[in-house]
């Protein structure tokens, strides 16, 4: 089973989540996968809770037709914040930024095993490749956010292609 963290808060890790799941799902091989999003901090987990997507970030991805089906609903989503015990249990956590990268290894611990990486590491478009996912949080642009996005899980689904793992 190939397991995935992506990391962030409640825009792009969660935008993240969704849209590979969708991917997945529409190729029919979401049995091989577990996909989930995970915060580097507590700024949006109040008293053990988490938020919920960020509505605009929600408003984005069904524009695109995520989350109409089971697997792709994100109605309950909460936001949580990504443990020491996620490095040992997902094969890959993928970050939205280097800031994501720091933060992640500081509660992991080293990156001993290659797990942590920039989603658009594996972008399509090698033009993107270890940059950062527009963060609409400060721009309001969901739909750049959605680009990337969509660029990174492209090319990391081609990248599992090619290396035999889907």
């Amino acid at each position: 089973m190939t397991l995935y963290r992506l990391i962030g808060k409640v825009c792009r890790s969660p935008m993240s989540e969704f849209i590979l799941k969708d991917m997945v799902e529409k190729r029919g091989i979401q049995s091989q996968f577990e996909i989930a999003s995970a915060a580097t901090s507590t700024e949006e987990i109040w008293n053990g809770r988490g938020n919920p997507i960020y509505p605009p970030a929600q408003a984005e991805l069904r524009r695109h037709g995520i989350g109409a089906t089971a697997y792709t609903n994100f109605a309950s989503k909460r936001a949580r914040q990504v443990t020491r015990e996620d490095y040992e249990y997902y094969d890959y956590l993928l970050c939205a930024d280097t800031n994501n990268i720091r933060n992640t290894i500081r509660i992991t611990g080293a990156d001993t095993e290659n797990k942590i990486r920039l989603l658009l590491d594996y972008a399509e478009d090698e033009r993107f490749r270890g940059k950062s996912i527009a963060d609409p949080w400060y721009s309001g642009n969901f739909e750049d956010t959605y680009r990337d996005v969509v660029n990174g899980c492209m090319g990391l689904l081609k990248t599992l292609e090619s290396e035999g793992k889907i």
